[in-house]
């Protein structure tokens, strides 16, 4: 294959679609797919980029991503789980995403464009990987999607796992507590209510003789981890988490 500054591919959308293992057979929607508006702009008998397929990817992706959090987390807190969705659709988590498949060499880019590296730039790379995403959802449906996406989003949570904001809050709230001299947070059930199948508990978080937090729940350890995230926004909001 040889690259052509005009911003042709250096991969064509055939063999990239061969490549991947992509059940895409309308060759003009992937096309569609690769296709920046900088290439556009320089080719008139082109009539679309892919800026379309990119909305219908984005959302794809924010539900795709959501419903495999749930389901493979099912004891993470709402708080965690959106913020764990926020991780793994960012701009940089699906530039790498694009990057590990090598969508960089199939981008139909304007000549300032590859001039300027973007066959390499992040915010580029996410756009086609979402706009990639729309055109798998409109050919093959939701569960091709979910067949090509959910390996990439195990091994990349592995690794946002890791990250202080998404570890548990109770572990964070413990860590922090400890780290300033202020001991074990100790948690105790203030209350409960409503019927013993629909029973919500109250559990406050105190440091000393100090409340930091109160949280609810369907458990008590749920009630537990809310009230230690409330505690550690507390900490957070005065400037202290650190």
């Amino acid at each position: 294959m040889v690259h052509h500054p005009e911003g042709e591919p250096v991969e064509s959308p055939s063999t990239l679609t061969q490549r991947l293992g992509l059940p895409i057979h309308d060759v003009f929607i992937l096309t569609r797919a690769l296709t920046h508006r900088s290439y556009v702009n320089e080719h008139p008998d082109v009539l679309e980029d892919n800026e379309r397929l990119e909305f219908l990817g984005d959302a794809i992706l924010d539900f795709v991503v959501g419903a495999w959090l749930y389901n493979h987390f099912p004891e993470m807190a709402e708080g965690d789980l959106t913020r764990m969705r926020s991780a793994l659709v960012c701009t940089e988590q699906l530039a790498e995403f694009a990057h590990a498949l090598d969508l960089g060499p199939a981008m139909r880019l304007g000549r300032g464009e590859i001039q300027a590296g973007g066959r390499d730039r992040p915010v580029l790379l996410c756009a086609t990987f979402e706009a990639l995403i729309g055109a798998l959802y409109l050919q093959a449906g939701i569960a091709a999607v979910q067949r090509f996406v959910e390996p990439m989003l195990a091994s990349a949570s592995d690794d946002l796992l890791m990250l202080p904001e998404l570890q548990d809050p109770k572990s964070r709230l413990q860590e922090w507590s400890q780290s300033h001299r202020l001991g074990i947070p100790h948690y105790s059930t203030v209350g409960s209510n409503g019927p013993d199948h629909e029973r919500v508990f109250e559990v406050e978080v105190c440091l000393g003789d100090t409340a930091y937090g109160l949280g609810r729940g369907r458990s008590k350890q749920e009630a537990a981890r809310h009230a230690a995230q409330a505690a550690l926004d507390s900490i957070e909001e005065a400037g202290a988490l650190h």
